[in-house]
């Protein structure tokens, strides 16, 4: 097995910021995301806008590149009538934009801290893109969910992602079939990040409890966590969490405003919370991994980035 490229990073700093919103903040630079494909239509149309996402986050502080892969597989792509091939063209190119955007941002950088790429690998849901990756309620037989999975993750690791960011997980069967993947490729590492039912529970009803005990048992999945959830679930379920691994935690939850899956839509929450103001609250619980997921930007990232250094 490989080193685990997370310890690493933790171990020069304490907490690993990662980057936020891709598919919002591509909104923001004019791309119309109204599209089952989503942030992957955007690897198909005007890559050089990922590039520049990336590097606005490295040059905002996060230390990990989450790839505009989220949405990116061959089965999503053979609906624009693209085959096998072109697919996983694209998919790798999702880790050479991150990639690039790195290296470039590091030519440039007066600190040599250690830059992660994490390769997207978005829930089944995603691909049915009814917002069923905030409800989990989908099956498929183990050996069909690996297959879907696949391509994806063999492509991802092939084209130099240093992790995999198993992300937006509603469902216990879908992160089982995955950690079997992963067991195809002994050298992957890999985080785990779920959507949340209440505190307790995952969007599909499995308690955390039975969710983590699986997961603490596998070497492959050096973090595990919850993302694309509201700001107010993120420290119960850190709470739970954390009294039930070892493993780092990851957390990167939405700005506070909810998502309409149905328009494609977002209504802003009365939350008035923004990731810096929880920041003290997420690190007491135990959170290592902190970023942001829809509606968060850059600024966001900057701010828990500064929260995040020595005083």
């Amino acid at each position: 097995m490989q080193h685990n490229p997370v310890a690493q990073a933790l171990a020069e700093n304490d907490i690993l910021i990662l980057d936020g919103a891709l598919a919002t903040e591509l909104e923001a630079r004019g791309c119309n995301l109204a599209d089952a494909l989503w942030s992957a239509r955007v690897l198909m149309e005007d890559p050089e806008l990922i590039y520049q996402v990336h590097r606005d986050y490295f040059a905002a502080g996060a230390r990990v590149a989450i790839t505009a892969s989220y949405q990116a597989t061959p089965q999503g792509f053979a609906a624009r009538g693209l085959d096998e091939a072109q697919s996983r063209q694209l998919i790798a190119r999702s880790v050479e934009l991150a990639r690039r955007a790195r290296d470039d941002y590091q030519a440039t950088a007066s600190s040599q801290a250690r830059l992660l790429v994490a390769g997207s690998v978005g829930p089944y849901g995603a691909y049915l893109a009814n917002g069923a990756e905030y409800r989990g309620d989908y099956a498929l037989p183990q050996e069909e969910m690996m297959a879907f999975h696949r391509p994806r993750v063999q492509t991802l690791l092939a084209a130099g992602a240093d992790l995999l960011a198993c992300e937006t997980l509603p469902s216990f069967a879908e992160a089982q079939a995955l950690a079997a993947l992963l067991a195809e490729f002994p050298g992957a590492q890999a985080w785990f990040s779920f959507t949340l039912r209440d505190a307790g529970h995952i969007s599909d009803g499995t308690p955390l409890r039975e969710v983590v005990a699986f997961l603490h048992a596998q070497p492959q999945v050096v973090a595990l966590g919850i993302n694309c959830i509201a700001l107010e679930q993120v420290t119960p379920a850190l709470q739970q969490l954390s009294a039930l691994t070892s493993k780092p935690l990851v957390v990167y939850p939405n700005s506070g405003e909810q998502y309409d899956a149905t328009t494609k839509t977002w209504h802003s929450a009365p939350s008035g919370c923004t990731l810096h103001d929880k920041l003290p609250e997420w690190r007491n619980a135990g959170a290592r991994l902190i970023g942001g997921c829809c509606r968060t930007t850059p600024q966001d990232i900057a701010a828990i980035a500064h929260g995040c250094q020595p005083q």
